[in-house]
């Protein structure tokens, strides 16, 4: 049924901006999250996304493939097991037992970092479903080395586990995305002021970092930490 979500506290994020944020092919994106279809000699195959998105059940942009904080984090999650070799039908799987097992976005939780590895080890072995993590003998070995606490490097949680804002660069923790601030946008930690826009100020005023602090209120080390953020974003 339809209906109204309050974008409060939510995050929102349009397909473009989460493969931005995480430095991913936004067609990959795409296929992921609203599906695909081609043309087989059996007639059309269909592969659906890999899970119903945080507002699709909302009568506005229900349609629009909008993603809350919760789609970007597990979309986190499913970017880091790619790239630890881990194929996208297991994935696929994985999601699929975790959300009968946990509830709804369990990539996201911290309880995937334990229940997790159970998931994958009921799925590994089940006919029709190739996986890397088969490759060696000792499968938990593996597992360890894909379902680590690293596997949610800047994430925070809330008491139930849940991400609850992350900080895109851990080891400084200067920018922050925390759907209670500015929609999820990355901004500064110590405020509210937008990386996009100390960026682009930045760049305006000729790389003058002490006068864009200046006017933004906020530390030059702040300015910089902002520039480096959006370039990196640039740059991938």
């Amino acid at each position: 049924m339809s209906q109204r979500h309050s974008l409060v506290g939510t995050g929102l994020y349009s397909t473009y901006e989460a493969a931005r944020l995480l430095r991913l092919d936004v067609r990959n994106v795409r296929r992921w999250l609203k599906g695909s279809s081609r043309k087989t000699k059996n007639g059309l195959s269909i592969t659906p996304p890999l899970w119903p998105l945080q507002y699709c059940d909302d009568e506005e942009i229900g349609g629009r493939h909008v993603l809350g904080f919760k789609d970007l984090m597990e979309l986190r999650v499913v970017a880091r097991l790619l790239e630890q070799g881990v194929a996208l039908q297991t994935v696929r799987a994985a999601i699929q037992l975790a959300r009968e097992q946990m509830g709804p976005y369990p990539l996201q939780s911290r309880r995937f970092l334990s229940d997790g590895k159970r998931i994958f080890m009921d799925i590994v072995g089940i006919d029709g479903q190739p996986s890397r993590l088969l490759d060696v003998q000792a499968r938990q070995l593996v597992l360890d080395s894909v379902i680590r606490p690293s596997l949610f490097d800047g994430v925070e949680f809330d008491a139930d586990g849940n991400s609850r804002r992350w900080f895109p660069v851990p080891n400084e923790r200067v920018v922050v995305l925390d759907p209670a601030r500015c929609f999820g946008e990355p901004i500064l930690t110590r405020t509210n002021v937008s990386t996009e826009t100390l960026f682009l100020s930045h760049r305006a005023e000729g790389g003058n970092t002490d006068f864009v602090a200046r006017i933004w209120r906020v530390t030059p080390d702040e300015v910089m930490a902002a520039v480096a953020y959006e370039e990196r974003l640039a740059a991938a």
